[in-house]
């Protein structure tokens, strides 16, 4: 207290104003260019709100799926009779199937590996049912970026139809086990 001031009284007098509720509008109003901001970020959340559904009508970018409970050693075992029927040969190890056009085609995911290699006809439609039998894996197909969770005791049937000639390879992209990265599969797409 050599300089005349009081610090206790300021101490006192700052707790004090901290106790006391705020003035009763404490907000100010907002600026021209503060609204101006809010605005332009109101009607661009209403745009890409709006654009989600109209890309999902006009965009064909989504795959038509069903799911269905299935347990996965009925699901092994259905595989097995698709491939009994269908196989065609084999490469590196992997079956090959050349299932008929319209047919229901069957695609078995398990640690770490896609079973069978499937062989399809350009501008076909076939129904893939998908499934896992150990862990979820994830289907990725590329280059035509499908992307898809493969969980144990579900069937995903994916209507596709391709329309390009080639080799597809499917990824694994969900994480699976320290085998993961070596889980590739395989869809080859000839003339019909």
């Amino acid at each position: 207290m050599t300089d005349g001031h009081d610090d206790t009284h300021d101490g006192v007098e700052q707790e004090r104003n901290t106790l006391l509720p705020p003035r009763r509008r404490w907000w100010t109003r907002l600026g021209p260019d503060e609204r101006r901001w809010v605005t332009i970020a109101f009607v661009w959340c209403l745009v890409l709100f709006t654009g989600m559904y109209v890309w999902l009508a006009v965009g064909d970018q989504q795959a038509p799926v069903e799911s269905y409970r299935v347990d996965p050693a009925d699901f092994g075992a259905e595989v097995d009779a698709f491939i009994a029927e269908h196989q065609v040969g084999e490469v590196d190890g992997a079956v090959i199937v050349a299932p008929p056009p319209g047919s229901d085609v069957y695609l078995q995911a398990s640690q770490f590996q896609w079973r069978p290699v499937l062989q399809l006809e350009r501008g076909e439609t076939y129904r893939l049912l998908v499934s896992s039998t150990d862990v979820q894996h994830g289907l990725s197909l590329q280059p035509v970026n499908l992307n898809f969770q493969v969980l144990p005791g579900y069937l995903s049937v994916i209507e596709i139809t391709p329309d390009e000639t080639g080799e597809f390879p499917i990824i694994c992209n969900e994480f699976c086990g320290l085998g993961h990265h070596v889980m590739t599969g395989l869809i080859v797409v000839d003339e019909s």
